[in-house]
């Protein structure tokens, strides 16, 4: 028996975020069911999103299964139903691959953020000094007046209740979000890892305290897809971009992953609601994936979507990091050196590179502060991509309202090649140069106006 429980606006929903995995997965909607989506473990238990055909005026449905209904059984009835486009389960997603902090006493390393902060100022940094100096001469330091969206565990944005906002934010860095997970109006972070994204892209700059976003004037959304332990379901994420995209997000950044057994054909809600955004013209940017695998991960995967791989501080491609021809780009991601011999930066028998640093929780409490150390992943590179874009729309360099595609094509245009030679599949364009992306002229510069 199904019970309808809710509509959904076409929804979808290591430490990096990731998408849980499935064991087998489905085939192509409308074909028989391949494996058992009963045994995958990697989707809500007793949830079947649904869409019907036109003319129903529901993008899609999420039905509950009573405990003592095969899914399966539901899902091949279903699909044979006329009226149903498709039906699927509700798969679940989860932080792409960085590692849990588990350290509470460290509390960073002495000296300037120059000192920490080595993805943006290092030998196989993004030339972060550089792009603010361009950003600043174009008249938007920091990116000031683009709006991110930070789809993930919520963020530290204000003091309520137990929560407490970063002390690495300013009060006014922030335009309203959204609870998905508990339906309301307040996306505070219960763990951390949303926090430290959006602190890579916006935190403050110059304010005496912690470290420095890269885009540190941009305004931050936060939209709380994933719970406290950093997983939710496809159908929530879904929402959340479509929520992101409505109140006037510019980029949408998701660290976060499926697991390598999902296709596009077991997402449907979330592949949907990233062509919505990209036909309203928002930029997408994902994490790649922190399993190692020659594949991007979806949503990274989704056409439309720029796939972010990792790379440590010594300019090679993360052990961890998903490569592939679906990857875009990288950025900096911390941790050891894969194993590419013809690589030149790899070293993967010496000591591994440092991670990545920002302010967000020290421990689980929500109310320490601190940086610690164990960030490292996919899910640390995609905000550098994301506060990148910001960057360039700031700077005017592709006119008033550059296209997610012509954002994508300066970032690929103006990225650092890396590796031996002919590595497209490991780096995709290379790594990202927030410099060179915000110099005036270069690939589909716009001419400044005429004095």
């Amino acid at each position: 028996m199904l019970v309808l429980i809710r509509p959904h606006i076409a929804p979808l929903m290591r430490r990096t975020l990731a998408f849980a995995a499935v064991a087998g997965a489905l085939g192509c909607i409308g074909d028989p069911v391949m494996a058992s989506a009963a045994t995958s473990g990697a989707y809500a238990p007793s949830e079947i999103l649904v869409k019907y055909a036109a003319p129903s005026p529901l993008r899609a449905s999420v039905l509950h299964v009573a405990p003592n209904v095969s899914i399966d059984a539901e899902l091949a009835r279903l699909r044979r139903s006329r009226g149903v486009e498709w039906a699927v389960p509700d798969y679940r997603a989860h932080l792409t691959g960085a590692i849990v902090p588990n350290d509470p006493g460290a509390a960073g390393i002495p000296g300037g953020w120059e000192q920490l902060q080595w993805n943006f100022v290092g030998p196989f940094g993004i030339n972060a000094p550089e792009a603010w100096a361009n950003v600043a001469a174009d008249g938007a330091p920091g990116a000031k007046g683009v709006v991110v969206a930070v789809l993930d565990t919520g963020v530290a944005y204000a003091n309520r209740g137990p929560f407490r906002r970063s002390p690495d934010f300013g009060r006014y860095q922030f335009v309203k979000g959204y609870n998905f997970v508990a339906h309301n109006a307040y996306p505070d972070d219960l763990n951390g890892h949303g926090t430290f994204v959006a602190g890579t892209i916006a935190e403050e700059s110059d304010n005496g305290y912690g470290l420095t976003g890269l885009a540190y004037n941009a305004r931050i959304m936060p939209v709380e897809v994933l719970d406290g332990d950093g997983e939710g379901e496809a159908s929530t994420i879904a929402e959340g971009v479509r929520f992101a995209v409505n109140h006037g997000a510019q980029i949408i950044n998701l660290s976060l992953e499926f697991s390598s057994g999902v296709t596009a054909s077991d997402i449907p809600e979330l592949i949907e609601a990233l062509r919505y955004a990209h036909r309203r013209g928002v930029l997408v940017v994902a994490a790649a994936g922190n399993e190692g695998h020659t594949a991007v991960a979806y949503p990274a995967r989704a056409p439309d979507v720029v796939a972010v791989g990792a790379t440590t501080e010594h300019g090679c491609l993360a052990d961890y990091s998903n490569d592939g021809a679906e990857l875009t780009l990288v950025a900096p991601g911390g941790g050891a050196d894969a194993n590419l011999p013809g690589d030149p930066n790899c070293h993967p028998e010496q000591t591994p590179g440092r991670d990545i640093y920002q302010v967000t929780f020290e421990g689980s409490s929500p109310r320490l502060f601190g940086m610690p150390s164990g960030y490292e992943g996919t899910s640390m590179a995609s905000p550098h991509v994301a506060a990148t874009a910001a960057l360039i729309i700031a700077s005017g360099v592709l006119g008033r309202h550059p296209t997610p595609a012509q954002i994508t094509a300066r970032l690929r245009a103006t990225a650092r090649k890396l590796g031996g030679g002919g590595d497209e599949g490991l780096y995709g364009a290379g790594l990202v140069d927030a410099a060179a992306a915000t110099a005036p002229g270069g690939p589909g510069a716009v001419p400044p106006p005429a004095a």
